[in-house]
């Protein structure tokens, strides 16, 4: 599965990916394979892919940066996120790697407050995104869908910060 057809150029950073039904299935079958949306029915996986858009983004893009405004989340197809905060020294660390299948910006999407980090293209990358506007839309006209994905999201993020208050009880205890 590559897209492949020309290099990645800087003129260009988000490249829209395809559109007609062979794009339709073969996006339908890239959603189907993610962690966050697997366990959808096909007709639902193919009422979200018509609220969400692909693209192909080159090395080195910054998608947004910590502090702005955010109002999408996006899922890594093929390819990786660097996600990057600063320290209180200003220094820039990269805090975690966002791989195939998995999800990042979920938080502003959800409560439109600014970004938290920074997110920096590692290489070439396939991404689906879903804009709040369009999530908005999906949950009025398939209310148990929005609730089924608002869930997903819920459950990631209820992870995530177990995860990170377990690394912080580590690191008050060290």
């Amino acid at each position: 599965m590559t897209h492949h057809h020309k290099k990645c150029t800087a003129s260009d950073p988000l490249e829209p990916l395809g559109s007609g039904p062979r794009f339709q299935d073969e996006f339908c079958g890239m959603l189907e394979d993610s962690p966050m949306f697997n366990g959808l029915d096909w007709s639902e996986i193919r009422i979200l892919s018509n609220h969400m858009k692909a693209y192909r983004v080159c090395e080195g893009t910054i998608l947004f940066r910590e502090g702005d405004d955010g109002s999408y989340m996006c899922l890594v197809i093929e390819g990786q996120i660097d996600i990057h905060k600063e320290n209180r020294d200003f220094e820039d660390k990269v805090v975690s790697s966002v791989e195939d299948g998995k999800t990042f910006g979920e938080m502003a999407m959800v409560d439109g407050e600014p970004r938290s980090a920074s997110a920096i293209v590692a290489m070439e990358t396939t991404l689906a995104i879903l804009t709040r506007d369009d999530f908005n839309r999906l949950v009025q006209e398939k209310p148990a869908l929005g609730v089924k994905i608002l869930m997903r999201i819920a459950r990631l993020l209820s992870q995530r910060l177990r995860r990170t208050s377990g690394i912080l009880v580590d690191y008050l205890e060290g």
